[in-house]
């Protein structure tokens, strides 16, 4: 089954990297974020690829094909991992991506996921839920930990309880897609997929919800990244592999 990865942002709010290299060649530990997403999917049997590149897509094929950077990714990944990369423009937004990529499917179902995002996700279990839903679509939501502390105040104005950063009572987009060919079919060069496209899904009642409530990380911001290194260095919630 084929795997298509959004690489092709700029991270433009990673000011210590945006401008030296696309998003997904930030490193966490001694390894890239896209080489992190890929391992979470490998590790359970999905190992078949379609990268789609932007931003400096160019530095994305050569961390995977020139001879020093092999030799620092390792042998096992260029054994295991089966890739295409899929060149789908400078700043073509993430549905156009999908479309322009889709010459590389195989015509059966396929998934998706950001170029940017690690979770302990079990994609079987993602996989069987979305077969036995039967739409067209399913997305992975999360709920992710307050960006700020939560302050309860009660009677006289005397705070009650300090909670430092909770999780989230909604569910949001977390990624980790999986679409029937039919999804194709929704989409233009032009979309932003999170709008029209998953929009027109969900109003036709043919996008379901996995719930994932394990880790889930983003790598959004300069602080995000620092975040994961950190998580890495304390044994990688992520690491399922």
């Amino acid at each position: 089954m084929k795997t298509l990865i959004l690489c092709g942002g700029k991270g433009t709010r990673l000011s210590a990297h945006s401008e030296a290299m696309p998003k997904a060649l930030v490193e966490v530990g001694p390894k890239t974020i896209l080489w992190h997403i890929m391992k979470i999917y490998e590790a359970q049997g999905f190992n078949d690829f379609v990268l789609c590149l932007g931003f400096k897509g160019a530095a994305i094929k050569e961390y995977f094909m020139e001879a020093p950077v092999a030799q620092k990714i390792g042998k096992d990944l260029r054994d295991r991992f089966l890739i295409t990369f899929a060149d789908t423009g400078q700043d073509t937004p993430t549905g156009g991506r999908i479309k322009r990529a889709s010459r590389y499917l195989d015509g059966g179902t396929f998934m998706v996921t950001y170029g940017d995002g690690v979770a302990d996700i079990d994609v079987k279990a993602l996989l069987a839920f979305h077969k036995k839903q039967g739409t067209i679509g399913t997305v992975t939501v999360v709920k992710p930990p307050s960006q700020f502390g939560e302050v309860v105040i009660g009677h006289g104005e005397r705070v009650t309880e300090f909670r430092e950063k909770p999780i989230s009572d909604k569910w949001v987009n977390g990624g980790f897609f999986v679409f029937e060919p039919a999804f194709l079919s929704y989409l233009e060069e032009a979309d932003v997929l999170e709008r029209a496209p998953l929009e027109r899904l969900a109003a036709e009642g043919q996008l379901s919800a996995f719930r994932h409530t394990g880790f889930w990380q983003c790598m959004d911001t300069f602080k995000d990244a620092t975040l994961l290194n950190d998580l890495w260095a304390g044994g990688a919630p992520w690491k399922i592999w």
